[in-house]
C-alpha cells in the first residue's frame, strides 16, 4: 500500500475505507468568500490528484490492486462530497456564454475581451452623448445671453452658489464629487 492512500483515509479490517478528518472539515466556518473559493479550489486540486491516482491504479489493474482501487474510489467519493459541501458556501455566477465557449473549444478569455470591448464601445457612445449635451448647453447659454443677459447672469450666480454649497456638503459628509464615499480620509 502506498503512502498516498493514508493521506485521505485509513482502511478498516474488512477492506472498507475509514474516512479520516479532512483538512477543511475541521476548520472553523468562515464566511470570507475568498477563503471559501480557495477551499473549493484546493478540493478541486485534491480531486484531480485522486483521479490521477485512480487512473494509474486502473491502468495497471490486477487482482492485488483491487483493495487500493476500492480505497481510491472511496477517497474520490468522499472528496467529491466534500467539494459539493464547500461549493454551497460559494456564490459564483458564470455566464453561460463562457461555458459555450469552453464547449466550442475556445478560450474563455475571449468572453472577457468581448465584454470589455463592448463596455468600451458603450462608454464611447455615452461620452459622445454627454459631449453633445454639453455643447448644446453651451450653445443655449450663448444664445440666451444675447437675448436675456441679466437673467443669464442671475442664472450663473445661482448655479455657482448651488455648486459651492454642494461641494461644501460633499466635503462635510466625506462624499466625493462623483457620489462615492471616501473610505480613507486623505492626509
Amino acid at each position: 500500500m502506498d503512502t498516498s492512500q493514508n493521506a485521505t483515509g485509513g482502511s478498516g479490517g474488512n477492506g472498507v475505507l475509514v474516512p479520516q478528518a479532512n483538512d477543511t472539515a475541521g476548520a472553523t466556518i468562515v464566511d470570507d468568500p475568498k477563503q471559501n473559493l480557495n477551499e473549493v479550489i484546493n478540493s478541486i486540486q485534491k480531486t484531480l490528484g485522486l483521479i490521477h491516482q485512480l487512473y494509474l491504479t486502473v491502468s495497471s489493474f490486477n487482482d492485488a490492486s483491487q483493495l487500493p482501487l476500492l480505497q481510491r474510489l472511496n477517497a474520490l467519493v468522499i472528496e467529491l462530497d466534500n467539494m459539493a459541501k464547500l461549493s454551497e458556501k460559494c456564490n459564483i455566477q458564470v455566464p453561460m456564454e463562457v461555458f459555450n465557449l469552453i464547449d466550442d473549444g475556445k478560450n474563455p478569455d475571449e468572453f472577457t475581451r468581448d465584454v470589455i470591448n463592448s463596455c468600451i464601445a458603450k462608454n464611447q457612445i455615452t461620452k459622445g452623448k454627454t459631449d453633445t449635451f454639453k455643447s448644446l448647453r453651451k450653445h443655449l447659454l450663448e444664445e440666451l445671453e444675447q437675448t436675456f443677459p441679466d437673467e443669464v447672469e442671475s442664472y450663473r450666480e445661482i448655479r455657482a452658489a448651488s455648486a459651492a454649497e454642494t461641494k461644501r456638503l460633499a466635503q462635510a459628509q466625506s462624499i466625493l464629487q462623483n457620489g462615492d464615499v471616501k473610505v480613507k480620509p486623505e492626509p
